[in-house]
This record gives structure tokens, sequence and C-alpha cells, in this order.
């Protein structure tokens, strides 16, 4: 009689599969596939996963973070956001490589290492679509006449890519950003009346509904609010050092909570952007060193990078 008690008690507990955990856990590197540019230049394009959703990890370029064969430093981030981070660097592919040859990021933390392993193999070729459906804005196997016409947002920078500063001073960085209008952002009065319904329905009865915010997922993929939005983040920085944004900043990570300042949370809604489509950001560093800041526009389905470089003293 024990014994079944004891099974069926354990049968109650979740698999360690199903844990989720805010820190303590490793970082795993990505291969998202290869895409060629218009002049035949091919490109290997990696993300990563942060199975933490609280802890930014550090790992600095070297044994811990690097690529092989070939120079470690491939352009990959240090400073990696929680969870996953699709498109989020392209290393270019060697002219004499082959589909059977492979180059390999290696990550090490929490004293796990992991690695991905980038081919020329056909099944991994990208292309806008399939960006668009991995990142959200598409149920798997989807696609429209509109959503083959998008293209990605462009970007601006309107500070210098390279300066030098003191801990604790404020810098002001100015982005214009423009886009297409595809996809069309998520009417914010509809959200209101779904969030509305969803408060109404929480408190106001007895009768078991179903809360807009809490039904499962109907497709296998992850799913995205569309809309042009702007985030700024850290890619490289010393380890351990805060960078502060003001205002804080549209997660660019897969932050699927709701409530989340996130296009993966329920119910959000892309802030309209002013109408000349200069967005400022006002950003102070805790530490001196060199920093990396990646600035990303998103329409949803396709994004834009830029990057400065900010050498901070003390």
């Amino acid at each position: 009689m024990l014994a079944a008690l004891v099974v069926a008690g354990a049968a109650s507990f979740p698999s360690a599969q199903s844990f989720s955990y805010t820190r303590g856990q490793n970082v795993a590197p990505a291969y998202e596939g290869w895409e060629q540019a218009p002049d035949g230049t091919k490109y290997f394009v990696f993300g990563y996963m942060n199975r933490n959703w609280e802890e930014e990890v550090d790992i600095p370029i070297g044994a811990d973070n690097g690529f092989s064969p070939g120079d470690a430093d491939q352009g990959q981030p240090t400073h990696f956001l929680p969870r996953r981070n699709r498109f989020i660097f392209k290393v270019k592919v060697p002219a004499a490589f082959k589909e059977k040859d492979e180059v390999i990021w290696s990550l090490t933390s929490h004293a796990k290492t992991e690695k991905a392993y980038a081919s020329l193999r056909p099944d991994y070729i990208l292309d806008d679509v399939v960006k668009a459906s991995e990142t959200g804005a598409l149920g798997a196997g989807t696609s429209s006449p509109e959503v083959r016409a998008n293209t990605p947002p462009t970007l601006k920078v309107e500070e210098i890519k390279a300066r030098t500063i003191k801990t604790g001073e404020l810098l002001t960085i100015i982005t214009q950003v423009k886009d297409d209008g595809v996809p069309k952002r998520r009417d914010p009065s509809r959200v209101a009346a779904a969030q509305a319904r969803a408060a109404e329905q929480s408190t106001g009865s007895s009768t078991p509904t179903r809360n807009p915010s809490m039904v499962p997922p109907t497709r296998i993929t992850v799913g995205k609010s569309v809309g042009l939005h702007l985030s700024w983040f850290l890619y490289r920085g010393p380890a351990g050092a805060t960078v502060t944004f003001d205002p804080a900043q549209i997660k660019a990570w897969e932050d699927t909570r709701t409530g989340a300042d996130s296009p993966w949370a329920p119910l959000w809604v892309a802030p309209a952007l002013p109408p000349d489509g200069k967005v400022p950001v006002h950003v102070t560093f805790s530490e001196p060193g060199t920093y990396v800041l990646r600035c990303r526009a998103d329409d949803g389905a396709l994004v834009a990078d830029e990057e400065v470089t900010i050498v901070v003293m003390r």
C-alpha cells in the first residue's frame, strides 16, 4: 500500500523538463540557418537560448564563447538576454566552404558546454517568410501576398558610432526608424476591449469563462504581436556591468508572460512612434570598459539592427 502511495505521489510531480528557472541555467547557441545576399555571398545566421527567465549571462570571447575553425570572434554577443533570441548575428561563409563542411559555435556557462553546428544543407536555407514564421508573426506553414512583399524596417542612429564618456554620465542617442507599414499594427481599441472582457470575466461572474490571456496556444510556433517598434539592449560589455536605458526598452527577447512589455506577451500592442520616426533614449553605464549597444527595429516579422560602440572611463 505504501509503495502504491509513493508511486502515485511521484506521478504528481512535474518532470525535470517542465521546470522553468529564473537563474542558474546555461545558454545554448542556436544555428538558425543560412541565407544568400543578392551578390551571391552566403551567411550563417545564429541565435541562442538562455534557459533563464531573469538572469542575463555574460560570456567573454575565448574558450567559453568561440567559433571553430577560424577566428574565435565572429561578431557574436558576449551579453546574453533571457530566453530565446533568434536571428541575432551573421557569419560570412568561407569561399571554399562545401555542403559537408561545418562551422561550430561553442558556449560554456554554468559549467555546461553546448555547441551549434552550421552547414549549407539545403533544408537550412532562410528567406523572409521563414524568418516571419520562426519569430511568430506567422503560423507555421502560412503565408500571404502581403507578407511576401514585406520589407525590413530601415534604421539610422543619429549619434557618433564611437564615443568616450564617464561612468554615470548620461548619453543620449536618437534613432530614426521607418517601415513600409507591413504587417499592420494591432488595433489598440480591440486589445483594450479584450482586456476589459478578461477583467470582467475574472471578477464579475461565478460562471467559468475563458480569459483570452490564458487560452492555450492554437499553433505550434510562438505567437507574436506585429507592429513597428524599437529596442536598445546590451550586446557586448564588461562582465557584470549594468547598462540602464531610459525609458525602459521593449524586450527584444521572447518574454511570453502575460503583462510583459514584449511582442510575444498576450495582448501586447506596439506603441505609436513619433510622426518623424525619431526615438530618443538616455543611457548610463555602471562600470568602465568598452560597450557595444545594439538597436533593433522590428516590424513584427522582419528586423534591422544597428550598433553603437561606447568607451566608458572611470
